[in-house]
């Protein structure tokens, strides 16, 4: 039986093998030939170069060619020594208008070695008594007789009886120029002499400080004034002064921007108060206010641009050129005017004894008159 099979299984071998080789197509081919490339892209147009600027072109020489800053601990040192501090005792009212006393600090400044200090108005202004400590430590009690102020362009000197004190050399202040190093020195927040550091950061800055009063030809420093600053010198590289410092601007945004009166004001003011105890002006002798809408509609005013006169000083240049109180002047001497510091300011850069043309509002006429500028009154 087994020999059968083996007999059967061969002729089966052999029979499909010869119907393999006899049908071609029973048997699939595969063609794994690679496929064609891709046809290539055409290539894209030819780009021109750019125009040059300069083809000889060459970078400049580098170097550090900057000069060296003077040393700021130098001028310090110089200027140290002639600065002082001030303490001032000042009587005012609480809520239950009951009298008590209140402490200030402020700063000065030695112009002259017989003992006359610089300060601001402000921080003598209504001071029952004045303490100046110098830099050694030394205090002298300030008779408030030897006091004398301007206060319209906060400024003031005192007198102290100490000879030979170390004066400060005065600066030219017209010839500051923006970005130029400076030094602020004072009795910062009360706790002594202190310096810090900083620029001009611009010149002839004009700021309202009070209603009706601007001070004018400011220096913006950003060297740090803090409370206890003000009356205190602004000095140069050289030690010099070139202004006094009085007030900076606080805002929760601002920082940096204080402001010193540049000695071009200043000198000339001090000098009348060294010689005359008070600065004389030109006077025209009348109280004023800026219109604004609530006076417009407060007293049913013809205009709405002007100066309101609220009083005239009887025998003025203002009375005696019929100015009553009312009239809302819009013109004096050949300007315009809208605010009552501009008026101010017409006034004091003309001359006494200048005559003057003026263009007010009375009710709904419009009139002109003149008259002449007299010498300001002793305070």
């Amino acid at each position: 039986m087994k020999r059968i099979n083996l007999k059967y299984l061969v002729i089966s071998l052999i029979l499909i093998l010869s119907l393999m080789l006899s049908t071609g197509c029973a048997v699939p081919r595969i063609d794994i030939s690679p496929a064609p490339p891709p046809s290539p892209a055409p290539a894209p147009a030819p780009t021109p170069p750019p125009t040059p600027i300069n083809p000889t072109w060459t970078p400049p020489p580098s170097g550090n060619q900057a000069p060296v800053l003077p040393s700021i601990a130098d001028v310090v040192a110089l200027v140290k020594p002639s600065v002082v501090a001030i303490t001032t005792e000042v009587v005012t009212f609480d809520f239950f208008n009951r009298p008590f006393t209140q402490q200030g600090a402020g700063s000065g400044w030695i112009l002259d070695e017989s003992g006359i200090i610089v300060t601001n108005n402000h921080v003598v202004e209504g001071a029952r008594s004045i303490t100046v400590t110098m830099d050694d430590g030394s205090t002298y009690t300030v008779d408030t007789n030897a006091v004398f102020t301007d206060s319209l362009n906060d400024l003031a000197i005192l007198k102290i009886d100490a000879p030979n004190l170390p004066a400060l050399k005065i600066g030219d202040s017209s010839k500051l120029k923006v970005g130029e190093w400076v030094v602020a020195i004072g009795n910062a927040l009360g706790q002594g002499i202190r310096a810090t550091e900083g620029i001009i950061s611009r010149q002839d800055v004009s700021v309202p400080v009070a209603p009706g009063q601007t001070l004018y030809n400011l220096i913006e420093t950003s060297a740090a004034i803090n409370p206890g600053n003000s009356g205190g010198p602004l000095v140069n590289m050289a030690g010099e002064v070139i202004g006094t410092t009085s007030i900076k601007l606080v805002d929760v945004q601002i920082e940096g921007v204080g402001y010193a009166i540049s000695t071009e004001t200043a000198i000339p003011i001090i000098e009348e108060l060294i010689k005359n105890g008070y600065v004389v002006r030109p006077w025209l002798g009348v109280v004023l206010y800026t219109v604004n809408q609530f006076a417009v509609t407060r007293y049913d005013l013809a205009v709405e641009e002007g100066v309101l006169i609220t009083q005239v000083v009887p025998d003025s240049p203002a009375d005696k050129a019929g100015i009553a109180p009312g009239d809302i002047i819009t013109v004096l001497a050949g300007e315009k005017i809208a605010t009552a510091e501009e008026m101010i300011r017409i006034i004091h850069t003309s001359e006494i004894g200048q005559r003057v043309e003026i263009t007010f509002w009375r009710g709904d006429t419009e009139n002109s008159t003149e008259t002449i500028l007299a010498e300001s009154p002793r305070p």
